[in-house]
Formats: structure tokens, sequence, C-alpha cells
């Protein structure tokens, strides 16, 4: 197949770009590294069967030849990045994902959504199954990833329903493995950081709120096994063990080897108590569930730190 991927450029973008590849196909890569880092791609350089385009998805999309899939997953996906691009965020999510569904329309390709677990809020159901429809602070600074990604939902919905395009559409759960950016204000790459650093490890709140967290070639298999799949409806992709942060601050420490203390900070607005998939559907449709554990994803993250922190 020839595969667009948009957001190629980014820390699951790239993951995805490699397994595409790896399993036969041609992918068209698309970013306008706003958030994305072209050493991510570097390694496909050489690869003939590996395009990149520079374009901001936001803007018409343009792409010559035949398409048997569009994947978008271009937008911010941290705190820092959608706090401090809020309108990029907001438009990447609507009229970036609509601008791609008019694509896979006119190419004729299955279409691709990469959502999230924000779509669910602070959650009020625990854990978070597909047919909650969450708790979401729709005008609170976290909104503007949130409800970009909860339209970007309604309309991939409207596209099947209404001009019966192929979708498909995944909700991602933490994720984290290499390159991940030092200081992207995601929990796992803060804390590994600050600890090979010998930096404060910050907590916001008191720790007791969970995170579930999902290697990053587990998520890529859910994703690929999800495109390939007949469902339509949204499905949830993350690892459903459950660890409060402090538990992720502490594992960190032990295995660095950092002295680091552990310093406490406000809890930030709206930042959801708890976070844990259910994963039946992915179960029993997909038949997947993850495979690598918190502890042999953190020892491989925790190497690629190293090389680009500590060098």
């Amino acid at each position: 197949m020839r595969l667009l991927v948009t957001g190629a450029a980014g820390f699951l973008g790239s993951h995805l770009s490699d397994r595409l590849l790896a399993e036969g196909h041609e992918v068209v890569g698309m970013d306008n590294f706003i958030t994305g880092s072209e050493k991510n791609l570097s390694h496909l350089a050489a690869n003939p069967r590996f395009t990149l385009i520079r374009h901001d998805v936001s803007q018409y999309i343009r792409v010559d030849g035949p398409l048997d899939g569009v994947l978008h997953f271009a937008s911010p996906a941290s705190p820092v990045d959608y706090l401090k691009l809020p309108i990029q965020t907001l438009k990447v999510g609507s009229l970036g994902t609509h601008n791609s569904l008019g694509l896979a329309k006119a190419k004729d390709a299955r279409f691709f959504l990469a959502s999230t677990s924000e779509v669910y809020g602070d959650p009020l159901v625990h854990p978070q199954p597909e047919t909650y429809w969450g708790n979401v602070n729709p005008v609170g600074p976290r909104g503007v990833y949130d409800e970009a990604k909860r339209f970007a939902e309604s309309i991939t919905m409207a596209y099947q329903r209404y001009h019966g395009l192929q979708t498909r559409i995944v909700r991602i759960f933490n994720t984290y493995g290499p390159r991940m950016r030092p200081r992207d204000g995601r929990v796992v790459s803060n804390f590994i950081v600050q600890a090979l650093l010998g930096e404060p490890i910050t907590i916001y709140g008191d720790g007791s709120q969970t995170r579930s967290f999902c290697f990053v070639s587990d998520l890529v298999e859910g994703i690929y096994r999800l495109f390939r799949s007949d469902r339509g409806d949204p499905t949830n992709i993350g690892n459903p063990n459950e660890f409060t942060v402090t538990q992720l601050a502490e594992l960190v420490k032990a295995m660095t080897g950092s002295s680091a203390p552990i310093v406490y900070h406000p809890l930030p607005t709206d930042d959801p108590k708890v976070r844990q998939p259910d994963i039946t559907v992915a179960r029993t449709v997909l038949g997947w569930e993850p495979q690598v554990t918190l502890q042999e994803g953190l020892a491989r993250t925790i190497e690629y730190f190293r090389s680009i922190v500590l060098n």
C-alpha cells in the first residue's frame, strides 16, 4: 500500500512510519516540524519507499499519485506543547482533520485518526471503556487539546456515515519510549531527564493520581492491527496496568541510580486524577494486548535518554 502519515516526524508518527515500511508499504510522511524533529526520520533518508513533505495539514493538502490510506497523527500532544500552541492545536484537530479526510475521500483511501484518552477528560468512570462519553471542561486550558480531538472524532464519524468513507479511530493512552523529546512535559520523559541530570523530580499534585504507561512498540502494534481491521468505532489502545505518579518517580529513581529529590507542586487545572484504559475491545476484536512491562520499557527509554542528555 501507499500510505500518508501526517505528523510523521513526531514521536509516534516516526515509529509508525518505521513499522509501515517494515511491512513493505510505501510511506509519504508529512510534517511542518512545529513539534516534530527531522532527527526522528533521518534514518529513513535513503529509503526509496519513504518520501517526506514539509507541510502544515491545516492548509489544503495535495499529494500526487494514489493513496491507499491516510493516517492522521499530526498534532501537538503534550501539555507543554498544546498550552504553548493552543490555536495551532485547535486548527490541526479541526481544519487538519477535515483536510486529511477530504484527501482520503478524493483518493478513495482508508482514513485513520489518532485520537486520545484525553477525550475522556477527568473521568468519572474508571477504567474508561469506549462507551464512556467523558468529563471534559471545554473552556479550561486543556480544552484546546481535548475538544480538538473530540471534534476530530465527530467529523471522522460524519465522513464515515455520510460519505461511506472507511475510517478507523484509535484512542491512545499514555505512551512512552525512544524519540520522546527531553523537555516535552510528559511525565516519563520529565522524570527520566530530571533523574539523569540530578535535578529535583517534579510531581504535580500529591502523586496519588494514576496513569497507565504503554511502550511505543506495543502501541504501534495495536495501531497497525486496528488499521487493517474492520472496526469503525473508536478503540482504546493502551496498557491497563495502573501506577501512581509517585510509584513511577520512585521506579525511575531506582533504575537510573539517581539521588535526586522528589518535590511536589500544585496540580494543574483539570489534570485527570485517574487514567486507565478498558482494552476489552482491543483484546477481543484485534487479539491485542501489551507485551512490554513498565520496567522493560523504562530500561530502553532510559538508555535512549542517556545517549542524548548526557552526551
